[in-house]
């Protein structure tokens, strides 16, 4: 093989990828961990009565603040993207990103009403700063590697639900099961965790990341001769007209609704004010955005086209994907029967040992195994990735001692019970928290991102709409399962007792579709984007994902409502049926896509 920019990289490997890609799977594995662990628990501790600790709103409040602060997590990304590209670089920014973020988890843990608050806004930037740039990292380590990118991008998301998986299970069950600012402040313990080892492992990545200056710049612009397309002074009012819209929107709608109108920024539109904001918003943006379509080069546009065209695609995924910490939470803490008795107690407590230390043993292997590789030039950091993984082990041990003691089990006696912190039972009971059922995703992903992986490297790879296509399916039939399983329940009914099995179809289902969509996604965006362009395509990406996830907020809002009047198996079946037709949508569209990707697969 011919040598190239990227060669250095791969003198060093892990499972034949980069040691580099490890160093930044375990951050971005603890970064998930702090963000999905806190994200478990919005909804519940908003909705949990004050005797509970919780702050006792409606689940429409609920739901319509959890889309907005989900929505702003990704559209932030936009804003880390730009200043990344152009003035403090990949590196930087995921540190500042890390910094806040861990500000804004230790504000969560104090629990009053102006630290969440508080902690909310720190997170949002947080995230935008860090996680455009972790992939932009990536993809200029795998430049000139296109056929190892969706290995590698399949890898690292397996790093992301890795941290997904511990963080839920871990915080939420600190959250559901000791108290909410314990989860709140693990969450927080590990995204430090996470920023000091990718501060002292840097270098790793050679001149990735930098700050740019005038040469990085002018080398950028030398390998990419595209047209350029500056934005004018209209179109930068358009964007600045459109950007204000949509951030007052996406504030103003919880905000609105909290306040029982009391706070209305769009009061003087009338009582369909949000509504005719968010459209104007949306409307002057796909205006722009055809307009500057149309002044690049042929062939970028119609790559650029292609990359729209997932984008629009991703919305709807995301905003019924997301119904996993909204409505399907709110399945599983009302509906379910999450309390088990006899021999399937102790079933559950062997499987939950299982898929806590399993993966647990595998993710320290894969920690070794990049120690090998990278002890001798990086000892610190490695010895302080080591540590996070003490603490992780010890806090999975004392949950699994507690939930044993805790069915009657596991005989402690009072002055372990006072060494570990465990409260004293007097009758067994064993309990599911509602979390628990969301890390079964993050668990799937962990089982089948191997095979995907494998999936897309071989010559049955299907193309790009086919792959999308595939998820949306998968989508929609997770989604029939829990609206299958839902449809005892009586119209208006508040509590119901539906077997486990049809949550769990739900994950399994949502997994695949995921694995299918999410990381093959952003490995498109990285191949059919020009490199100057690169982190700033990752924030538009993430704006269409920001959609998606006010997109599942404002379903959660409605469910009370559907409810009501329809039956909780009506709500899941409407999700089902948009699945589908996106799904058949994505693989018509097939023909079309694969002639504007000029031969990118």
């Amino acid at each position: 093989m011919s040598q190239n920019s990227t060669d250095q990289f791969f003198k060093s490997t892990v499972l034949g990828h980069p040691s580099g890609l490890f160093v930044l799977f375990f951050t971005e594995m603890w970064e998930r961990f702090s963000f999905y662990g806190m994200r478990s628990l919005l909804i519940l501790f908003l909705t949990s009565s004050f005797v509970d600790g919780g702050w006792g709103w409606t689940r429409e409040n609920a739901s319509s603040l959890f889309g907005s602060y989900v929505g702003l997590v990704y559209l932030s990304t936009m804003l880390g993207g730009y200043f990344a590209d152009k003035v403090i670089g990949f590196r930087w920014a995921v540190m500042l990103g890390s910094f806040l973020m861990t500000l804004g988890h230790a504000a969560m843990a104090v629990e009053t009403h102006f630290s969440i608050y508080l902690g909310l806004v720190l997170l949002v930037f947080g995230n935008g700063f860090f996680k455009p740039n972790m992939v932009s990292i990536i993809s200029e380590m795998y430049k000139d590697r296109p056929e190892k990118k969706d290995g590698a991008y399949t890898l690292f998301y397996m790093g992301v639900n890795a941290g997904a998986f511990f963080g839920i299970l871990l915080c939420g069950y600190l959250g559901e099961k000791v108290g909410w600012g314990y989860g709140f402040g693990l969450a927080g313990i590990f995204m430090f965790f996470g920023m000091i080892q990718f501060w002292l492992s840097q270098s790793i990545f050679g001149e990735i990341g930098l700050k740019p200056n005038k040469e990085s710049k002018a080398k950028k612009e030398t390998l990419d001769d595209d047209k350029r397309n500056p934005f004018t002074s209209w179109q930068l009012v358009v964007i600045a007209i459109s950007v204000t819209l949509g951030l007052l929107w996406i504030i103003n709608a919880p905000a609105s609704k909290i306040s029982g109108g009391k706070i209305d920024v769009f009061g003087f539109l009338g009582s369909n004010g949000n509504s005719t904001a968010i459209l104007s918003a949306l409307g002057l943006f796909i205006i722009l955005l055809i307009y500057r379509l149309t002044q690049y080069s042929k062939i970028t546009r119609e790559k650029l086209m292609a990359v729209t065209f997932f984008a629009f695609l991703a919305i709807f995924f995301w905003a019924i994907f997301e119904q996993s910490p909204n409505s399907l939470t709110i399945f599983a803490k009302d509906y379910t029967n999450r309390v088990l008795e006899g021999n399937w107690s102790i079933i559950f407590l062997i499987v939950n040992s299982l898929i806590t230390i399993l993966p647990l043993a595998i993710i320290t292997w894969l920690m070794l195994k990049m120690f090998s590789q990278t002890f001798k030039n990086y000892a610190v950091a490695n010895i302080i990735l080591s540590l996070s993984f003490v603490i992780i082990w010890s806090i999975a041990i004392w949950m699994l001692a507690k939930d044993y003691y805790t069915a009657g089990v596991l005989s402690l006696s009072d002055s372990t019970l006072n060494l570990l912190k465990i409260d004293k039972v007097t009758s067994p009971l064993t309990e599911v928290p509602a979390t628990w059922f969301s890390t079964l995703n993050s668990l799937f992903i962990i089982s089948l991102a191997p095979l995907f992986s494998k999936w897309w490297e071989s010559k049955y790879n299907p193309i790009a709409t086919v792959k999308y296509g595939i998820g949306m399916l998968f989508l929609g039939i997770g989604m029939a399962c829990v609206a299958i399983g839902a449809s005892g329940i009586e119209p208006g009914a508040k509590t119901a007792s539906v077997s486990m099995i049809w949550l769990i179809l739900v994950f399994l289902f949502h997994t695949m579709g995921e694995l299918c969509i999410s990381p093959v996604g952003l490995s498109y965006v990285s191949k059919l984007v020009p490199a100057r362009m690169i982190a700033l395509m990752f924030g538009i990406w993430y704006l269409a994902v920001a959609i998606g996830m006010k997109g599942a907020g404002i379903f959660g809002e409605n469910i009370d409502k559907i409810a009501d009047e329809h039956g909780l198996s009506y709500f899941f079946w409407i999700l089902t049926i948009i699945s589908v037709v996106i799904a058949l949508l994505s693989i018509v569209m097939s023909p079309i896509i694969k002639k504007l990707m000029h031969g990118v697969r």
